[in-house]
């Protein structure tokens, strides 16, 4: 008797917090950056090139077998590399464009107003001449 008693509280229990808990009560995750996974294994390529030198500097490795792997350790590190770097310039902005010329003027992309030199703000609505120019 107790059991089932103890059972129903906590299925009421249960039932409850299901109830009372909405998606605006749990926690936004943190966002994952794209270079975490980068990180840990450039961390990974250092400690391993680290623990390489230790191990020749005690005279466990051959001279020949220090350089194949030093080498291939950092062939691996700068194949992380360029992926960062990849990653990086695939998430930055694209670069701010000139204002559009009209047979050698210049014309503001918000109004429209042409002008004779280049300008980083319209001299006629005060809007930035460039994207991205604030």
């Amino acid at each position: 008797m107790t059991i089932i008693v103890i059972a129903s509280v906590l299925a009421i229990g249960v039932i409850a917090f299901v109830l009372l808990v909405g998606k605006s009560d749990i926690p936004v995750p943190e966002p994952v950056s794209p270079f975490a996974h980068l990180d840990e294994r450039k961390a990974a390529i250092y400690d391993g090139l680290r623990d390489l030198r230790f191990e020749y500097s005690v005279g466990k490795l051959s001279d020949e077998d220090y350089r194949n792997t030093k080498r291939d350790l950092q062939k691996e590190l700068a194949a992380v590399m360029a992926e960062v770097d990849r990653i990086r310039l695939a998430a930055m902005p694209p670069p701010p464009q000139a204002p559009p010329r009209i047979a050698g003027r210049f014309v503001c992309p918000s109004c429209g107003t042409a002008f004779p030199a280049d300008l980083k703000f319209c001299g006629e609505c005060g809007k930035p001449m460039r994207a991205g120019t604030a």
